[in-house]
């Protein structure tokens, strides 16, 4: 019986101590000053989580901000791939030289051959 009890009172001290914090009295009692480090400490820890979760917005920002970019930079390269590659064409290349007076060849290459003494074979 004598457990019974004292659980009961346990129990009634833990609530007490849990409404105290709840409704606030526990901050006009007079050991108030035995409080002030655990509310310090929460405190801190409020501030780090307020700053961490400010560090982590401004991170997950920065990382849409470098795809968009990511995304504008790729969209560029394929343009300009695809204007070099018409550029280069052989007729655009006749083109672009023909006020320079540059114009393709109607005749076609010959084969030099030389024939070397050292490889009569040739």
């Amino acid at each position: 019986m004598s457990q019974e009890t004292e659980n009961t009172t346990e129990e009634r001290g833990a609530a007490k101590r849990v409404l105290g914090v709840l409704d606030g009295s526990f901050l006009t009692r007079d050991n108030m000053l035995n409080n002030i480090p655990f509310l310090l400490f929460m405190f801190g820890i409020g501030i780090f989580y307020i700053g961490n979760s400010h560090f982590g917005e401004g991170t997950i920002i920065g990382m849409e901000k470098m795809n968009r970019e990511i995304k504008e930079l790729k969209s560029e390269f394929i343009s300009t791939r695809s204007e070099l590659m018409f550029a280069s064409k052989q007729s655009e290349v006749a083109k672009a030289v023909a006020p320079m007076g540059i114009y393709e060849s109607v005749v076609p290459p010959k084969k030099i051959v030389v024939k070397s003494k050292e490889h009569p074979e040739n």
